[in-house]
């Protein structure tokens, strides 16, 4: 089984090192991964410069490589070069803190996945809903389990898991349970400042999203302690209002 793995977090994460350290037993691992915090990228590709790859370490289960890329071009990396062959298998993860509603379009973790799955490969993004005490051996557990069923019975075209952990010991866990996405709630700010020669710059802030827990929505899962394994589409057409676009006569 050939594995490509990779995250927004960086080659360092530790989310990353519980990651690899559990799936190696499904097969041999290639990681490549951002050499440094990449959160918060969404779906970029580098067009107007280089990409610099740099082998890290290498043993019979895993070699390892570190880009100066975003996470989706790390996965066009491991696809068309780095690996001999084509991945069975994508997963890109562990976040730290969660990928839930509409911060998915945000996510390079989730957008690392979604690049896999464009490309025909079977992919899935996996977070843990905390910042810190993190439980990684949970979620890096979950991952596993995740990664043989998607092995066992395969994933529809055009389709890809978004899955998220509660951040608590594996046998606090609730349950499994296919989600929906929920709607994110942001208390969006900026910050403006002037620096010591006069120009003006900002800091986007905020406190960090959260949504409510509509029953059936990923949400809802974490808020019970319950995995949410939610099924994302490529296609974000909104075809229940396609007829009515089309009496606008523009």
């Amino acid at each position: 089984m050939r594995i490509l793995v990779s995250n927004d977090d960086g080659v360092h994460s530790p989310g990353l090192e519980a990651l690899v350290e559990e799936i190696t037993s499904l097969g041999h691992v290639t990681v490549v991964a951002p050499d440094r915090e990449r959160s918060a990228v969404g779906h970029s590709l580098t067009f107007f410069s280089p990409l610099r790859v740099r082998k890290l370490r290498e043993n019979a289960d895993c070699i390892i490589y570190q880009s100066d890329g975003t996470p989706s071009d790390c996965i066009l990396l491991g696809i068309y070069d780095l690996m001999p062959e084509r991945p069975q298998l994508v997963i890109s993860g562990i976040n730290r803190g969660a990928n839930l509603g509409d911060d998915i379009t945000y996510s390079g973790t989730v957008s690392a996945a979604m690049e896999g799955l464009i490309h025909g490969c079977p992919s899935f993004a996996v977070s843990q809903t905390a910042y810190e005490k993190m439980h990684w051996k949970t979620a890096a557990v979950v991952a596993r389990r995740v990664a043989s069923a998607i092995l066992q019975h395969g994933l529809p075209p055009k389709t890809f898991l978004n899955v998220n952990v509660p951040n608590v010991p594996l046998d606090e866990l609730q349950g499994v349970e296919s989600t929906t996405q929920g709607e994110s709630i942001y208390d969006q700010r900026l910050i403006k400042r002037e620096d010591p020669r006069g120009s003006e710059y900002y800091w986007i802030t905020g406190a960090i999203p959260r949504g409510e827990p509509v029953p059936g929505t990923d949400f809802c899962a974490i808020v019970n302690n319950r995995v949410s394994v939610t099924p994302v589409g490529l296609n974000l057409t909104n075809k229940d209002f396609i007829e009515q676009l089309r009496h606008w006569n523009i």
